[in-house]
């Protein structure tokens, strides 16, 4: 089963609205999926998606493949996100 971390569109005709899922990727944009990590509303200005950042990088180690949009909100999501220092 190929694993997929992608957007599935749930906002209105002119107000697009996005959730951040995991689903198979044979399954439809819109239909059924795993786990929902996140959101995204590209019409708010400024910090317009949320993501959970310790769920995509499990599925994506149990080999899960991002999309290119969300692999750039992991992109900046991890360089917002300092590394924890060694002890």
């Amino acid at each position: 089963m190929a694993v997929k971390i992608r957007m599935k569109r749930v906002g209105t005709k002119n107000t697009p609205v996005f959730r951040i899922v995991v689903a198979d990727g044979r399954s439809p944009r819109d239909g059924k999926f795993i786990e929902e990590i996140g959101t995204y509303h590209p019409l708010k200005q400024g910090d317009n998606f949320t993501l959970k950042l310790e769920r995509a990088q499990y599925w994506i180690s149990k080999g899960a493949q991002p999309s290119e949009t969300v692999a750039s909100f992991l992109k900046k999501l991890s360089k917002a996100t300092p590394a924890p220092a060694a002890a």
